[in-house]
């Protein structure tokens, strides 16, 4: 029987799972493990299942000891694992991609709505008790239907988000390191552009691609004065992929018209520009908060970790 180590409070299914085969030693507080309790206890650790805020580098590593065989990541985004480093130690790293495409394709969507909607703003204004009365000018917004949206990223989410703006009558262009497959380009009606094409023409920018050196503040400065004065950018991958306070500049001085985030730099902190402005929506990393697709993601880790312990190939390696 091999020890396994969870990381942070995971749905009982993943739990009920591991336990079947392995000895389980799970953190099971609402709030995250101190680094230096995790380091302790992931000493002698045959397998390690992760949330997406636990580091786990070299140090991690060599703390589990030359016994340790998977890191379990619960998260499509690896971004907190070192897979070079547990490639040389040969451990095996998975993640969970797939079980969260259509939620996380529902909060693009729904920042986008709520952003051009300026639904945020009016939910606060009631909230605030302040007087209000309907009007043909009050709390205007903008229409999606005939715009355009411009995916960067057009894995499993932005095609599940590109679905969802065919649907709302909006035209969709992409920027992504390879073509998609012909028959679901023509399904979604979708052109790959460059980024700068991508930029110029979208009224609403959704980012879907992975986070890494490559991508880190994708979306600066530069990248957003390139953007429509009307347009709309809206995050839901990771937080560093947008320079966030050139975007906080670029919302106060009307460089874009407004934002949708669920991701930031330097999570849990928020950029304290971006708290000020009415025209962005901030929500807290909810992209996969679904009972069902939390508990998906869990039980993915759990069998990639029980898989690589029987001596199989993972279910989803990060290759």
């Amino acid at each position: 029987m091999s020890r396994v180590v969870v990381t942070g409070k995971v749905p009982e299914a993943a739990l009920e799972k591991l336990r079947a085969e392995h000895e389980v030693d799970a953190w099971t507080e609402s709030t995250s493990i101190g680094r230096a309790e995790l380091l302790r206890r992931v000493a002698g650790a045959d397998a390690v299942v992760s949330l997406l805020t636990e580091r786990i580098d070299d140090e991690l590593l060599a703390a589990a000891g030359p016994q340790l065989k998977v890191v379990a990541n619960v998260a499509v985004g690896y971004d907190n694992v070192d897979v070079p480093a547990c490639t040389a130690r040969g451990v095996v790293a998975t993640n969970t991609p797939g079980v969260l495409t259509e939620a996380t394709a529902d909060i693009a969507f729904g920042l986008i709505l709520m952003a051009t909607r300026r639904l945020g703003e009016g939910e606060r204004l009631l909230r605030a008790k302040e007087p209000w009365k309907w009007g043909m000018f009050f709390l205007l917004g903008s229409s999606l239907q005939g715009k355009t949206l411009g995916i960067i990223g057009m894995g499993g989410i932005g095609q599940a988000t590109a679905r969802r703006a065919k649907a709302f009558g909006m035209d969709v262009v992409y920027q992504s390191r390879s073509e998609i497959d012909p028959a679901i380009a023509t399904e979604l009606g979708a052109r790959r552009v460059e980024l700068d094409e991508l930029l110029a023409v979208s009224d609403v920018v959704s980012v879907h691609c992975p986070y890494g050196p490559s991508t880190h503040h994708l979306i600066g400065a530069e990248q957003l004065e390139a953007m429509k004065s009307t347009a709309y950018l809206v995050n839901t991958a990771r937080g560093p992929i947008v320079d966030e306070e050139a975007l906080a500049t670029a919302l106060r001085s009307g460089v874009i018209a407004g934002a949708g985030l669920d991701v930031f730099e330097k999570e849990p902190e928020v950029n304290s520009g971006l708290l000020t402005l009415e025209n962005v929506v901030i929500v807290p990393h909810l992209g996969s908060a679904t009972v069902e697709t939390r508990t998906a993601m869990a039980v993915l880790a759990a069998e990639n970790a029980l898989a690589v312990l029987r001596g199989d190939e993972a279910v989803t390696p990060i290759r």
